[in-house]
C-alpha cells in the first residue's frame, strides 16, 4: 500500500502511542505505525527526499498537527507521550483535527510550505537541516568520513580509537575502547558506511562474520537507513549484538556535540510603550 498521507497516519500515530504504554522515540512510533499499516520494508524504505523515508517524513507532520492539537507532546531528550488529553482520546477525527489547528495558524504569521500545509515547527524546520548536513557527509571523501567518525567517537567518551583503513578485512574500519563509569571497559569495532540507500541484513551480518573474537561489540555507522531486517539481525538473539547509527542519529549526534555544526540562538527583543510614563511627563 502507498504510506498514507500526514492526516491519514494521526489515528495511527495515536494508536501506536497508546499501545506502547503512552510514551515512545521517534524510531519507535515509525515501527509501531510500520506494523499497525502492514507495511513492507520496501515501502518502509521509500525515499522522500534526501535520507528521508516517506512514512518518516509524513510522521513529522502527523505529529506536529496532534502536538497541537493537544493530544502529545514531546520532552527536550526526543521522547513523545500522550498528554492528560491525549490519553483519554482513542480516535481522532482527522477534519476536527486539521480545522483546530489551521485556526490557531491564522492567528500567527507563517509560510505556506510543501503541500500547501501550514504549521511548520521546530522538528520540521530542522529536517532541512539535517539533510543538507547529510548531503555534505555523502559527498566526503572515504577517509575523511572515517576520520570524522573517529573524532565522534573520541567525543563520545571512547578512547584508543584507531582507524584501520582496510577494505579488504570484513569491512572494519576502526576500532575503540568504550570505559563505562570508570570501570568496565568494552573493545569495539567499528565500520563506516557513505550510504544513499538503505543498508539490509546480509551487510549487518557480514560485518559480525568479522568482528566475532576480536571485540565485545561492533557498531555500524551510516549515513543512509537501516532496513527492519537489519535492525533484527543487528540484535538477533544469540549473536554479539550490533548497534547501528543511521544518518538521522549521526547527524544529531553531530550537533549535540557541536562538531562542524554552529548552533545559533536568536534572541528577539520586544518593544513596549509605557504610555503611563509619558502621561506624566
Amino acid at each position: 500500500m502507498p504510506i498514507p498521507k500526514y492526516d491519514d497516519l494521526f489515528n495511527p500515530l495515536l494508536q501506536a502511542m497508546h499501545s506502547l504504554g503512552g510514551s515512545a522515540s521517534i524510531s519507535e512510533q515509525e515501527d509501531k505505525v510500520a506494523v499497525i499499516l502492514k507495511l513492507t520494508d520496501a515501502e518502509i524504505s521509500e525515499i522522500h527526499k534526501g535520507n528521508r523515508t516517506k512514512l518518516s517524513y509524513r510522521l513529522a507532520w502527523a505529529r506536529n498537527y496532534l502536538k497541537r492539537y493537544g493530544v502529545i507532546d514531546n520532552s527536550t531528550r526526543g521522547v513523545w507521550a500522550l498528554t492528560t488529553d491525549g490519553q483519554k482520546i482513542q480516535k481522532l477525527d482527522k477534519a476536527v483535527v486539521k480545522k483546530a489547528v489551521q485556526a490557531l495558524d491564522r492567528e500567527i504569521t507563517v509560510d505556506i510550505v510543501e503541500d500547501q500545509t501550514t504549521g511548520l515547527i521546530s522538528e520540521l524546520t530542522d529536517i532541512g537541516c539535517k539533510d543538507k548536513l547529510l548531503d555534505v557527509l555523502k559527498s566526503m571523501a572515504p577517509d575523511a568520513f572515517e576520520r570524522l567518525c573517529q573524532r565522534l567517537l573520541r567525543e563520545s567518551g571512547f578512547i584508543q580509537v584507531e582507524v584501520t583503513g582496510k577494505t579488504s578485512d570484513g569491512g572494519i574500519n576502526g576500532k575503540g575502547v568504550v570505559r563505562i563509569g570508570g570501570l568496565l571497559s568494552f573493545h569495539v569495532i567499528f565500520q563506516c558506511k557513505r550510504y544513499q540507500g538503505s543498508v539490509f541484513s546480509p551487510l549487518v551480518r557480514d560485518f559480525r562474520g568479522a568482528m566475532v573474537g576480536r571485540a565485545d561489540k561492533g557498531l555500524l555507522i551510516t549515513t543512509g537507513t537501516f532496513t527492519k531486517d537489519a535492525r533484527q539481525e543487528a540484535q538477533r538473539d544469540g549473536a554479539p549484538p550490533i548497534d547501528l547509527i543511521d544518518g538521522e542519529a549521526l547527524v544529531e549526534k553531530l550537533k549535540e556535540l557541536k562538531i562542524g555544526v554552529l548552533v545559533k540562538q536568536k534572541v528577539v527583543e520586544e518593544v513596549i510603550v509605557d504610555e503611563s510614563y509619558f502621561g506624566g511627563v
